[in-house]
C-alpha cells in the first residue's frame, strides 16, 4: 500500500504526541504510537516516564480485541530484542496488526531494520519514512546519542538590539519579555539537562529550573562548568540541589592537586574542603575537563543525557560553537538596548556558524526567535 495524506496525518499526531514526555524518558527516546482502525484512534500512547513501558505496547493494551487488522503509527522502529520488556515488535505481531507505519528507523544496532524485518517475517505490511525529517527533529537527542556518543546541543541566546546579552555587573539582565521567557521554560521542560559556566552562576545566581506552573518536576539537570569548585554554598543550585540534580563540573587538575589555596591545620586543602561541602548539600562533582566539551559531551550521554540547553554566558557559548559541538541554535533578538559596560553577544543572526540552516522564524510579543539547526 502507497503512503497517503492519511498516514501523514496520523504520523503528525504520534508525532505530537511523542513530545509529551521529551526529556523525561531517561535512556528510552520519547515515542509515540497510534492504533487506527477504520480511520478511527483505537489506541494511543507515549513512552512513559522513566522509559517503560513503551509506547506500542501501551497503545496496543488500550485498543485490545481492536488491533486486529488495524494500522499502527509508531515515531520509531518499534525494538526487536529482549531487553528490560520483551520486543514491540512480538507484541505488534501477537496482537494481529495488518500495517505499521513508521517515521524513523532506529541507528540503534540491536534494532536497526530488525524490527522492520521481523513485522514483515510475519506478513504485516510496513512502510517507513513517513514525515522523516519531522520524525528525525523529534528524536534529535536519541538519534545524536546513538550516532555520535554524545547529547544533541541547543544553544540558547537572548540579544538586545545593540547585540549584548547583558551587563557587566549588573547580574540577571531582562532582554525578552514575558511570552519568550515562558516558550523559554517550555524547552527547558523538554531537555534532559542544561549547562551553563561559572561566571553566569556568579553573576546571575540562576535557579536554571521550569517555573512554569505544573511543569516544575520535568526541570532538567542542572550542569556548571567550575573549574576551581568556585560554586557559593549560598547559590541557589547548591539550596536546591536536593530537590533538582545539579552536577560541577571540576578540573581535573584541581583533583589530582588537591592543594589550591593551602591547607588546613589538619592538612585538609581548601579544595577538598569545598568537595566535601558542596557534596554535603546534594552536588555532584565531576572531574572532567570542563573547557573539553569534545570529552565532556560522551561522558554525559554515559549517563544517558540526550539533549543538552547551554543557556550561558558568552565564554560558554563561545566554547561549544568553536568546537562545533551545537546542533541548534535558538536567537531571541529583543527590542531593549542595554547600553554602556554591555556584555557583547558571541553570535549575531549575520554570523551563524556555516553547516546551520534557517528553520523558522516565530514571534513572541515583541521579541523574534530565530532557530538554525545542522542536518541529523
Amino acid at each position: 500500500m502507497s503512503v497517503t495524506p492519511h498516514d501523514e496525518n496520523f504520523m503528525a499526531a504520534a508525532l505530537r504526541l511523542s513530545r509529551r514526555h521529551l526529556g523525561r524518558t531517561a535512556t528510552n527516546p520519547s515515542v509515540g504510537c497510534l492504533i487506527v482502525k477504520d480511520g478511527v484512534v483505537v489506541g494511543q500512547a507515549v513512552t512513559a516516564v522513566g522509559g517503560r513501558p513503551h509506547a506500542e505496547t501501551q497503545a496496543l493494551a488500550e485498543a485490545g480485541a481492536a488491533a486486529r487488522g488495524a494500522t499502527a503509527y509508531v515515531t520509531l522502529e518499534p525494538c526487536s530484542h529482549h531487553g528490560k520488556t520483551p520486543p514491540c515488535a512480538e507484541a505488534l505481531i501477537a496482537y494481529g496488526l495488518a500495517r505499521v507505519v513508521i517515521s524513523v528507523t532506529d541507528p540503534d544496532p540491536r534494532v536497526s531494520g530488525r524490527g522492520v524485518a521481523m513485522l514483515r517475517d510475519a506478513g504485516i505490511e510496513v512502510d517507513a519514512g513517513v514525515l522523516e525529517a519531522e520524525g528525525r527533529r523529534s528524536l534529535a537527542g536519541y538519534l545524536t546519542r546513538q550516532t555520535k556518543n554524545r547529547p544533541y546541543v541547543t544553544l540558547k541566546l537572548a540579544i538586545s538590539a545593540d547585540g549584548m546579552i547583558g551587563r557587566e555587573g549588573a547580574g540577571q539582565v531582562a532582554i525578552t519579555g514575558p511570552e519568550a521567557r515562558a516558550e523559554v521554560q517550555a524547552l527547558r521542560a523538554e531537555t534532559d539537562a542544561i549547562l551553563v559556566g561559572i561566571g553566569t552562576v556568579i553573576s546571575d545566581d540562576p535557579l536554571l529550573t521550569v517555573r512554569t506552573p505544573g511543569l516544575e518536576a520535568q526541570s532538567p539537570i542542572r550542569i556548571v562548568l567550575d573549574p576551581s569548585l568556585a560554586l557559593p554554598l549560598t547559590s541557589k543550585l547548591v539550596a536546591t540541589a536536593r530537590d533538582v540534580p545539579v552536577i560541577a563540573v571540576a578540573s581535573e587538575e584541581v583533583s589530582l592537586s588537591g592543594a589550591e589555596g593551602g591547607t588546613s591545620p589538619a592538612g585538609v586543602t581548601d579544595t577538598e574542603s569545598r568537595r566535601a561541602a558542596l557534596e554535603a548539600a546534594g552536588v555532584e562533582v565531576v572531574y572532567c575537563n570542563p573547557y573539553h566539551p569534545e570529552i565532556l559531551l560522551p561522558a554525559l550521554a554515559t549517563r544517558g543525557i540526550s539533549s543538552l540547553l547551554v543557556e550561558g554566558g558568552a565564554k560558554t557559548a563561545r566554547l561549544f560553537l568553536e568546537a562545533g559541538l551545537v546542533d541548534r541554535i535558538q536567537l531571541y533578538q529583543a527590542p531593549v538596548v542595554i547600553g554602556e559596560s554591555g556584555i557583547e553577544s558571541p553570535l549575531q543572526a549575520t554570523d551563524i556558524p556555516s553547516g546551520f540552516a534557517h528553520t523558522g522564524t516565530r514571534m513572541f510579543g515583541a521579541d523574534r526567535l530565530d532557530e538554525y539547526e545542522r542536518g541529523l
